[in-house]
């Protein structure tokens, strides 16, 4: 049996259209968008983010290459859309080359008995993932403006406290391939890290992954980075991508440290984020840093409503309001974490993370609050700036 199902029907050919629309009227789907064109590609998928079709039907045409990419970009807005490419040719290369780069399913007319028979299978996904186990999990990236900005140190205890408030799987992983340090910070021992699942992308699941993540708090669990030279030898970025997905779906959260400075690897992840946090300090280069990182993310694709600016060691007594420091860098602050050089200093030194207690813990457990959405219990006012 079909289970209703909304789609977004993206088709200009109008023999392709009619075909389409004649083979849907006996099934129950629900059309939430229908277009000619792609047009703008930023609206287009602000539209796909606002509407969440369960399927994106569209026409091979429409997409603009490298095909791979544009699926990539249209499985990642908010709804996770399958996406079914339509076109009048039947070319066993043409069918290949659309299931490589991502595409759910590939139709060529007549549809009628074709795309019902897809709309069942994807129906049939969808409900198993709904009934079953696992949501989507969420995304959270963190990324210094330049080095010594403290986004791993925030990455850590976020993580930490996202864990104590959900109470939901968290998975702490460390892309900062240059000088990662998530293992010292969180004290893990496997002997294994991220390049290794890397390198093992294609025979990747659950059991592998099991054997190289190990627990820094309990609840957490930590991928590192590599250290030495094993980090410098060329791989394809593009599994990076495929192994941040794999963490999407078998976590509920997933924080991914991006390092201190904008690299081709964070560029490449980057649609895989559901929210990026650029982190940066109220010196001067940092707020030039800031701004340069913000305008390269966002020309990159990354939508302004993504992205939140975090200003962190806030001293106490301050001249630049939210407001300034917006139109400085060009994107909203998020919220302002307080100067405790020396309390993170201590909690290092003992070997552990800052205690939640503490006014800076207090902080970062307000931060987690505003990101997963945990309606505040506390009735006294706390300002996250």
């Amino acid at each position: 049996m079909l289970d209703s199902l909304t789609a977004g029907l993206i088709v200009g050919a109008k023999n392709l259209m009619q075909d389409l629309r004649a083979s849907m009227s006996d099934t129950p789907v629900r059309l939430v968008m229908e277009q000619s064109e792609v047009g703008d590609w930023p609206a287009f998928l602000a539209k796909l983010d606002k509407q969440q079709p369960d399927v994106v039907i569209i026409e091979l045409t429409l997409l603009a290459d490298p095909l791979a990419d544009a699926i990539r970009h249209i499985k990642a807005t908010a709804g996770a859309p399958a996406v079914i490419i339509v076109h009048d040719s039947a070319d066993p290369e043409i069918i290949l080359k659309a299931i490589r780069s991502g595409a759910d399913e590939y139709l060529y007319p007549p549809f009628k008995n074709d795309l019902r028979t897809a709309l069942l299978r994807l129906s049939e996904t969808r409900t198993r993932t709904r009934a079953g186990t696992r949501p989507r999990g969420k995304v959270f990236g963190f990324l210094g403006a330049k080095g010594g900005c403290g986004a791993t140190t925030i990455a850590c205890h976020l993580a930490v406290e996202i864990q104590r408030q959900t109470q939901l799987e968290v998975l702490l992983s460390d892309f900062d391939l240059d000088s990662g340090i998530v293992a010292f910070l969180m004290k893990t021992q496997s002997r294994y890290t991220l390049l290794d699942a890397v390198d093992n992308v294609h025979r990747l699941d659950l059991s592998f992954w099991k054997a190289l993540v190990s627990n820094g708090f309990p609840g957490v669990e930590v991928i590192t980075a590599p250290v030495g030279l094993a980090a410098f030898r060329d791989r394809n970025l593009n599994d990076f991508r495929d192994v941040l997905r794999f963490m999407r779906s078998n976590y509920d959260w997933t924080i991914a440290d991006l390092g201190g400075r904008l690299s081709r690897l964070s560029l490449t992840v980057l649609e895989e984020m559901d929210e990026l946090f650029l982190v940066t300090t109220l010196d001067v280069p940092a707020l030039h840093q800031a701004k340069q990182v913000s305008r390269v993310l966002q020309e990159a694709g990354m939508r302004k409503e993504k992205l939140h600016l975090l200003i962190n060691r806030m001293p106490k007594r301050n001249e630049l309001g939210p407001e300034e420091m917006e139109n400085m860098v060009g994107i909203p602050v998020y919220a302002a974490i307080p100067e405790d050089s020396a309390g993170i200093y201590d909690a290092y030194a003992e070997g552990t993370l800052l205690k939640r207690e503490t006014h800076l813990g207090k902080h970062f457990a307000r931060v987690a609050e505003k990101m997963t959405g945990i309606k505040k219990r506390e009735k006294k006012k706390f300002s996250l700036f």
